[in-house]
């Protein structure tokens, strides 16, 4: 298909172009399509914020809706009721988003160019190892042992960055972007007198944005969304990410519901579905602000890593 600027060049300026009646018909289709499929994508969405501000009572006895049958912020409420705790969690869950995604991206970045490159010895035999661990690995208890043990990572937010900090699956996408770069700039670089670390940071890591973009980005929901870590490894309660937070308050509420039924107390006012709802949505308020951003390097990642072998 011809360009815009071969058209110009050619005399024929693209203002003159014109779609014909079927592509205007299969226009208008596809786009009916993908909008209806959008609205279908945000029902679930809107009817978890409809249930969070819904009352308990009002979604036992009528279900969920997409408009609050009876406004509540009984939930919201109870999450919120120290505030402190929820601020303290997310302080905790950015930090270990931000330093184990920084840290992931660097060594995966790193592991991938140098089994990419040809001129590595032990490029297969490494490779080998890595592909490995992804058919067995050592299981929870010997992984326990280790963090425990001999790293000493008891009750350490270190115990929450390091068990995310690298994936095989994130690594085999990295190689393939690693792979779209010319070995000859590599070659040109060395010529120049440039030494390998300058020749990664300063030409293959800007080459890397749209892998870079895609590889964090599920690094970074990795580590916002992780809650068993901090369960096998906190003790400390300030220390709590904002996942395991939410989930120490729904246990909390349902040991409180619980007593109270054993007690003979009426507790159908507190708020059990709605709690659920609202904590979905305390949680992922923030990756719905960061996503946009990094959508343009996200999708131009997907694109290459399903095109380039």
């Amino acid at each position: 298909m011809a360009s815009s600027k071969d058209l110009e060049s050619s005399g024929i300026s693209s203002s003159k172009i014109r779609l014909s009646g079927s592509s205007k018909v299969f226009y208008v289709i596809c786009y009916t399509v993908v909008i209806l499929v959008a609205l279908i994508c945000l029902i679930p969405f809107l009817l978890l914020i409809s249930g969070s501000f819904t009352s308990e009572q009002w979604i036992r006895f009528n279900g969920f809706s997409l408009w609050p049958g009876e406004f509540s912020l009984e939930a919201y409420n109870i999450i919120f009721k120290t505030p402190m705790r929820i601020v303290r969690a997310y302080g905790v869950s950015i930090l270990i988003t931000a330093v184990g995604t920084l840290l992931g991206l660097l060594l995966t970045a790193l592991t991938a160019y140098v089994i990419s490159r040809k001129d590595f010895k032990y490029r297969n035999a490494l490779s080998f190892f890595f592909y490995f661990t992804t058919l067995f690995n050592g299981g929870m208890v010997s992984t326990y042992i280790f963090y425990i043990r001999y790293l000493r990572l008891q009750d350490s937010l270190w115990a929450l960055i390091l068990p995310g900090m690298f994936n095989v699956f994130y690594l085999l996408i990295m190689r393939t972007f690693v792979n779209t770069i010319p070995f000859a700039l590599v070659e040109s670089a060395k010529l120049d007198g440039a030494g390998e670390w300058r020749i990664f940071f300063t030409i293959i890591l800007p080459l890397l944005k749209s892998g870079l973009a895609t590889i964090g980005l599920f690094l970074a929901l990795g580590y916002w969304n992780d809650w068993y870590n901090a369960m096998l490894y906190m003790k400390t309660e300030a220390k709590y990410p904002l996942q395991y937070m939410l989930y120490a308050i729904q246990q909390q509420t349902q040991a409180l519901a619980a007593i109270a039924s054993q007690a003979g107390i009426q507790v159908q006012n507190l708020p059990s579905n709605s709690l659920k709802l609202a904590m979905a949505v305390v949680a992922t308020g923030p990756i719905l602000i960061l996503y946009p951003f990094v959508q343009r390097y996200f999708i131009a990642g997907i694109a290459v890593g399903s095109v380039k072998g």
